[in-house]
């Protein structure tokens, strides 16, 4: 299980630098990256301190005619005057605008197909660029096909997708908890002009797929589309654990500076026993609805994972009887058990409350019987004693295979459990 905390935003070079952090192949990658069929740039990767916190920075470095200025940041979030830029662009010899060049989706497929890299590398980079292209068709009335790359297709980018893409699949990553992306205020400028932040692109992946966003108190772009196209097409629908053990982690540097360090932190974590057991209770009124729907209703809740499902009878405003459902689930089934209560009935609200609960200790084991062995449950009591109960299920299996009586077979069962005991 990996988790990507974003608290200073996310890029296409922090990614790729904390995957390398965490323990991507480096040499690896420089082998598959000198095979991507692009000109004007080189790898450097490196080890830089970011508030004093050692990371590692994975730069594309281009030449002067694929240069872009992306880390001048007087120029990057409008407060300099076209002008004023024309002027330094002549200085240098070049010109902004005809420094990218521009790509559809097809074209950039092409560069990725025509790299030796792995087959799922290969996928995992045209998600991520499907991903914007979505994204930038939507801001620009167009179709995904037909969006002309500027940024995003530059070489840079191109590169930091690929390179991200093949650090994820060497390290056999499928999905990643990504909670939300923590993203600054303002203006920045790109090949279209001077757009507020979150830019068009990076506000289309965010609402297409459903991340929050974390309004942070710095001004600048923290997140850019080729970070949050990387976030969005790795995330997974699971929340982070309560409680958690990291078994190992990377940190990636960003080139920008702001008042808050550049940085992205990936974890591998697994699930930590909380010391209490916890649990979520959902509760709904429901007054319009025929019992052949809420037994189906009933149904599919324990089918997605509801612990307890059960019906009482109330009467509700204007003398009207009813129904009040009531769900136990885990914390991590809460919504999607939700969603089914909203879509099943007429419900407009459901009341939740999150509880702890004592529990036995519990243990699983068999009993030799004259029908053969029938599954029980041990259950220890608070004074060492244990007690033992027949599996239900598996004393209605066994009395509908050999055609006798239920009430037969629990009765062998528990002479069964007393004998032994």
């Amino acid at each position: 299980m990996y988790y990507l905390e974003c608290e200073a935003g996310i890029a296409g070079d922090m990614t790729v630098g904390a995957l390398l952090d965490l323990g991507a192949d480096e040499k690896k990658l420089l082998e598959a990256l000198k095979t991507l069929p692009l000109e004007g740039f080189d790898i450097k990767i490196s080890r830089v301190k970011k508030a004093g916190i050692d990371a590692c920075d994975f730069d594309v470095v281009l030449d002067e005619e694929h240069q872009n200025h992306d880390h001048d940041m007087e120029y990057l979030h409008g407060t300099v005057h076209a002008e004023k830029h024309h002027h330094h662009e002549h200085e240098h010899g070049h010109e902004h605008e005809h420094h990218h060049e521009h790509r559809h989706l097809s074209d950039i497929y092409g560069i990725i197909d025509s790299a030796v890299i792995t087959d799922r590398a290969k996928s995992l980079a045209k998600d991520i660029f499907k991903t914007v292209a979505e994204a930038e068709a939507k801001a620009h009335a167009t179709s995904p096909d037909e969006v002309h790359f500027h940024e995003v297709g530059a070489v840079d980018s191109i590169v930091d997708i690929v390179a991200a893409a093949v650090c994820l699949d060497d390290l056999g990553i499928d999905e990643i908890i990504v909670p939300y992306l923590a993203e600054g205020h303002g203006t920045v400028r790109c090949a279209h002009g001077i757009l507020p932040i979150p830019v068009p692109a990076v506000q289309h992946i965010v609402e297409d797929h459903a991340i929050p966003l974390k309004r942070i108190d710095c001004m600048g772009e923290f997140v850019t589309p080729t970070g949050a196209a990387i976030a969005a097409t790795m995330r997974s629908g699971k929340k982070l654990p309560s409680v958690y053990k990291v078994k190992r982690s990377g940190y990636g540097a960003g080139k920008r500076n702001y008042e808050r360090a550049s940085l992205v932190r990936i974890y591998e974590i697994e699930p930590a026993e909380d010391d209490t057991d916890k649990i979520v209770k959902l509760e709904s009124d429901i007054d319009d609805c025929t019992g052949e729907r809420l037994g189906y209703l009933m149904d599919k809740l324990y089918k997605e994972g509801a612990r307890e499902v059960h019906y009482s009878q109330i009467q509700m405003k204007k003398n009207r009887p009813g129904i009040e459902l009531t769900v136990i689930c885990d914390e991590d089934e809460r919504e999607v058990l939700e969603k089914i209560i909203f879509t099943e009935t007429t419900t407009i609200g459901i009341r939740r409350i999150s509880m702890e609960r004592t529990i036995l200790p519990r243990s699983a084991g068999v009993v030799n019987t004259s029908f053969g062995e029938v599954k029980v449950k041990n259950v220890t009591l608070p004074d060492g004693s244990v007690r033992t109960y027949p599996e239900h299920d598996d004393v209605v299996r066994i009395a509908t295979e050999q055609g006798v009586p239920v009430s037969r077979v629990w009765d062998e069962v528990i002479r069964s459990i007393t004998k032994e005991a």
